[in-house]
């Protein structure tokens, strides 16, 4: 597992000190170390607690998307991303399908309801042997506090 913050990877205008990306094994079993960052981050982005259990599962949800298509010894990486409204997050693998996650199932959907906003996308030939880079991206907004 790898832990890095302020790794350059931004979009524009945005501070890297906001952003924490994270690099396991694409397995089932590293799924609970994404959900616990996930977790740590929106509680300290002062999420409320519905939220929080909201995100934890949208991130399990996408993580569990992409393990499934993951390629023989990938890596998931996710980028988590603190900002102003709320969290994103970009999760992504390298993978053998060039067609990326199904959304007509029961997991796209909990996923879709779980997030205010939910994209997919496939970039071709990500590698020398003809891999795809699939990726999923989220975003989850802060419910303003009475």
């Amino acid at each position: 597992m790898s832990l890095e913050r302020d790794t350059g990877y931004a979009e524009p205008d945005t501070p890297t000190s906001n952003l924490v990306e994270v690099r396991v094994a694409a397995e089932p079993a590293q799924l609970a170390v994404m959900r616990a960052v996930i977790g740590d981050l929106a509680m300290r982005a002062d999420f409320d607690v519905d939220s929080i259990a909201d995100l934890r599962l949208a991130v399990d949800e996408a993580c569990s998307s992409l393990v499934r298509l993951a390629a023989p010894s990938a890596s998931l990486v996710c980028r988590f991303h603190i900002h102003e409204g709320g969290l994103s997050v970009t999760a992504e693998v390298i993978s053998d399908d060039a067609f990326g996650p199904r959304k007509d199932t029961f997991s796209w959907r909990v996923l879709s309801a779980l997030a205010d906003s939910v994209s997919t996308s496939v970039q071709s030939d990500a590698g020398s042997d003809g891999s795809h880079l699939v990726r999923i991206e989220l975003t989850k907004g802060r419910t303003a506090h009475e």
